[in-house]
């Protein structure tokens, strides 16, 4: 299995069990928690795939849906949803989602730079790869997307592109560098939920 592979499959786990673990909580039915599965997992992929003008991998290969499918039964026969918490203050789902996000920055990122885009390119797919899914999510239940409420979440996203664009230029592209930044970025992701640290925002009336 290749990094990309492995980092991929890794992300679509994670998220969705946050898809569920969302799902859930908003009282959908199951169709509703495939859904929201689904997109979470696969959105960001189905976007990034369209962007670089590749045939869209989670519709031509069998193992993406096929996570979501297993990930769905788990989550449901050992009862990941029985925590009473808001979304906003589960751990759980704060962790999950830090794991997804960082795992489709990174694999968004690859896949740019397969496709010869440049640093903004890089950049700019690996947050449409991380934060893609959970924005179809959220507009589907009608909700302000979650990367736009969650500090440092699309940040991280974009410096987890960012970060991969030079480690490929300088050579750091093997397995082992690629799991540094993936822990890095998790890391920064789960301090930056613990201490709520959140990006200056502009006051309309200064």
């Amino acid at each position: 299995m290749t990094a990309l592979l492995f980092v991929e499959y890794v992300g679509i786990a994670s998220a969705s069990l946050s898809g569920y673990l969302y799902a859930v909580k908003k009282e959908c039915d199951l169709l509703g928690i495939f859904l929201a599965c689904f997109l979470t997992a696969l959105g960001g992929g189905i976007l990034r795939d369209v962007l670089v003008g590749r045939d869209l991998y989670s519709f031509t290969h069998y193992m993406p849906v096929s996570i979501v499918l297993v990930m769905m039964a788990g989550a449901y026969i050992f009862k990941a949803h029985t925590k009473h918490e808001s979304l906003g203050r589960s751990t759980v789902f704060v962790f999950t989602d830090a794991v997804d996000v960082v795992s489709f920055s990174i694999v968004g990122a690859m896949v740019a730079i397969e496709y010869d885009c440049n640093i903004y390119g890089v950049v700019l797919t690996a947050l449409a790869n991380g934060v893609g899914g959970g924005i179809l999510r959220d507009m589907l239940y009608n909700e302000v997307p979650w990367f736009m409420r969650a500090g440092f979440y699309g940040t991280v996203s974009l410096a987890v592109g960012f970060i991969y664009f030079f480690m490929d230029k300088f050579g750091f592209n093997n397995m082992f560098w690629i799991m540094v930044l993936f822990c890095f970025g998790t890391i920064i992701r789960m301090i930056a939920y613990k201490k709520n640290w959140h990006l200056p925002k502009i006051d309309e009336k200064r």
